[in-house]
């Protein structure tokens, strides 16, 4: 690729930010370079107050085809030196090892093609998925001889389930997107020519609701992951509507509209 050519594409248009992964000629591998600007890429969106949403994608034939191994071994110089610790990405403190910073705001995943390995870790890392038909998903960490640090064996299990995890991480086989869908991988296969239309408009619903809103039950979502027992995410729950504080003339304002987008959406002419 064109030393002018950036590694990520970065673009907010509507208070949504697109991050589309730039190496298409490597199938998005992650060089260092990429991983970097990925981080960053993320970040600032995380930090834009003109962003309430994050989409992530790839150019290409691919979301992302995993670490670069070229790099990785030695076979091809390291695409840029390496970064001082705490400048991400990074292994947090929490022992998982971050391609995506956790930023308030969700990061919705359009995964336009294969999704491996890394690449998998990056899906897994984002707030949910929609995927193309033409998407791929597989875990060959075993088949090229390394072991997983980005969260797979535990993301993915939460995912799909722990038996369903083993046994793609153990065989390396592919998902395809309507298998990913019925395992609840991904919430939405679509057309490819339509993957990221309908990935704006789920983020553009997003972007109309109340903000606040958003990113607490966002946060409240994050937190029940941690949780150890039923009740603890109940108890967790209770103290989200408890302690949670609105702008009484705020919600009246909103009324109206999520009234008539409600009937908007439940009318016999509605579409599924």
């Amino acid at each position: 690729m064109a030393e002018n050519v950036p590694v990520v594409r970065y673009e907010v248009v509507d208070r949504v930010a697109t991050v589309t992964l730039n190496r298409p000629e490597a199938r998005n591998a992650l060089s260092r370079a990429l991983t970097y600007a990925l981080w960053d890429a993320v970040g600032a969106a995380g930090a834009d107050p003109d962003v309430d949403a994050v989409i992530i994608t790839g150019a290409g034939q691919a979301f992302c085809a995993g670490v670069d191994l070229k790099e990785l071994s030695g076979e091809a110089p390291p695409s840029t030196g390496p970064r001082p610790s705490g400048k991400g990405p990074e292994r947090g403190d929490n022992g998982l090892f971050r391609f995506v910073p956790v930023i308030p705001k969700p990061v919705i995943g359009a995964i336009n093609g294969v999704a491996v390995t890394g690449g998998l870790e990056i899906a897994l890392q984002c707030t949910f998925l929609v995927a193309s038909e033409r998407a791929r998903f597989a875990d060959t960490h075993a088949r090229v001889g390394i072991m997983p640090g980005g969260g797979i064996t535990v993301l993915l299990a939460q995912s799909i389930g722990l038996r369903r995890a083993i046994e793609l991480s153990l065989t390396g086989n592919f998902l395809s997107a309507d298998e990913a869908l019925r395992l609840g991988l991904v919430n939405h296969v679509v057309p490819h020519d339509d993957l990221l239309p309908f990935a704006r408009k789920l983020a553009a619903d997003i972007v109309s609701n109340d903000q606040r809103g958003v990113r607490r039950l966002l946060a409240h979502y994050r937190a029940l992951a941690d949780t150890a027992t039923l009740t603890e995410a109940h108890l967790l729950e209770g103290v989200l509507a408890e302690t949670w504080t609105r702008d009484g003339r705020d919600t009246a304002a909103r009324r109206a509209a999520v009234t008539a987008r409600g009937r908007a959406q439940t009318s016999p002419d509605a579409r599924p």
